[in-house]
């Protein structure tokens, strides 16, 4: 037996803290749907669920998989109920009376509103590169900006919103291997929190016109008929999960973009051909590699797929990278087309906790192609100077280096 068909013989491992995972899991992905769709690692004691139909069902059967008991493995392993306040860490009915304060800021119509803002934002940092043959399109342009944006919108002060983003890349990071933060990654956490929480009580004292200080005048009913304010904790809660949304999966999604692009200059001749074609290119990024790779939820009953029960009291990783492959689903899934009829959009995950802020993703995504097609029609990639991030939840590129030729 050859030591290619012995390997393909052992038994498939989904390791989330490896570098197989970290640096390109769609193999992987494909022997976990075909041959362990129910998944169960001994070494970390979590399930996971890959295939399409499985991880639809998982989001929307938010009583069985649960969101309280936290969002990654480091706290989902404790198996105990989050005493973190965020709506990500929420089931209903409390998840939705809070959801709702926020959603509003979200909404289509209220995102349109903000798109000569977001072009500003974009635009300004393009134009620091004009003239250069040569730059970071993670470092540069598609870290830097969305934090921008978001932090513009919750009230952050101009110096201190791309440390926002530091305290978040801290925290997130993870070392092959160990499924809990770093002891900077703490720190940045605690950082983090405590900057929140101290700029919302300046907000309550001193409102300005953002959502911050909207967050403290309004009033929420708390399930017993009785309207009360937020706490600061709770809005602090409130500004980290935007805040470390509205940063890192923008950023992600824009550099894998230029990567794949700069892979298949068929597609985007296609883009620099039918700008149009830019708004459904963002929804085959997401498809093809999402930032957000799975979601963490807690089994609160047990629930029989394929055969094999998860039971009550574990960790549950919905695999939504996974899912966006499956070829039960998807036709000639591993082909990145943005041409793709649609489907239904797990990028941004799905059921209750969707992502509030998907409309304002997908905009701020969509004018920073659209901005590089109109600047650089022409650009090639540094293969090996690419980076990628050791993320909890989060996958992308840290480093993507991009080359101009001198005339476009």
């Amino acid at each position: 037996m050859s030591l290619d068909t012995a390997a393909s013989k052992s038994p498939v491992e989904f390791d989330p803290f490896s570098s197989v995972f970290f640096e390109d899991p769609y193999e992987m992905y494909r022997r976990l749907r075909d041959e362990a769709p129910v998944y169960y690692s001994e070494r970390y004691r979590f399930w996971a669920l890959s295939r399409w139909d499985d991880v639809i069902t998982a989001h929307r059967e938010w009583q069985t998989f649960s969101s309280t008991f936290g969002v990654d493995l480091s706290t989902l392993r404790k198996g105990e109920k989050s005493t973190f306040d965020s709506i990500i860490m929420m089931d209903p009915p409390k998840h939705d009376r809070l959801r709702a304060l926020v959603s509003r800021v979200f909404t289509p119509r209220a995102v349109t509103a903000l798109e000569p803002m977001i072009r500003e934002v974009i635009t300004g940092y393009l134009d620091a590169l004009s003239g250069r043959d040569a730059f970071d399109a993670v470092a540069e342009f598609s870290g830097p900006f969305p934090v921008e944006i978001i932090c513009r919108m919750l009230g952050v002060p101009e110096p201190d919103r791309q440390q926002i983003r530091h305290w978040l890349d801290i925290g997130l990071h993870r070392e092959p291997g160990q499924v809990d933060p770093t002891p900077e990654g703490v720190a940045a956490g605690i950082a983090s929190g405590t900057y929140y929480y101290g700029l919302v009580a300046e907000k309550r004292a001193n409102p300005t016109d953002d959502m911050l200080s909207r967050l403290t005048q309004v009033e929420v009913d708390r399930g017993d008929g009785h309207m009360t304010q937020l706490d600061d904790v709770e809005i602090a809660g409130f500004a980290g999960l935007l805040g470390g949304a509205g940063a890192e999966t923008v950023t992600k999604l824009v550099g894998n973009a230029v990567v794949l692009f700069a892979r298949h200059p068929d597609q985007w001749q296609k883009i620099l051909d039918d700008p149009a074609k830019v708004a459904p290119a963002v929804e085959e990024i997401l498809r093809y590699y999402p930032p957000s790779q799975y979601q963490g939820r807690y089994s609160v009953r047990d629930m029989t797929l394929h055969g094999t029960t998860i039971p009550a009291g574990y960790p549950v990783l919905l695999v939504t990278g996974a899912a966006a492959r499956d070829e039960r689903y998807f036709a000639d899934p591993d082909r990145f087309d943005i041409d793709r009829p649609p489907s239904l959009a797990l990028g941004f995950g799905y059921g209750i906790h969707s992502c509030l802020g998907a409309a304002l993703a997908r905009m701020e995504s969509r004018i920073a192609i659209d901005e590089l097609a109109r600047r650089w029609p022409r650009f090639e990639i540094d293969e090996a100077g690419l980076r990628r991030v050791q993320m909890s939840n989060v996958a992308g590129y840290s480093n993507v280096p991009v080359h101009l030729p001198t005339h476009q």
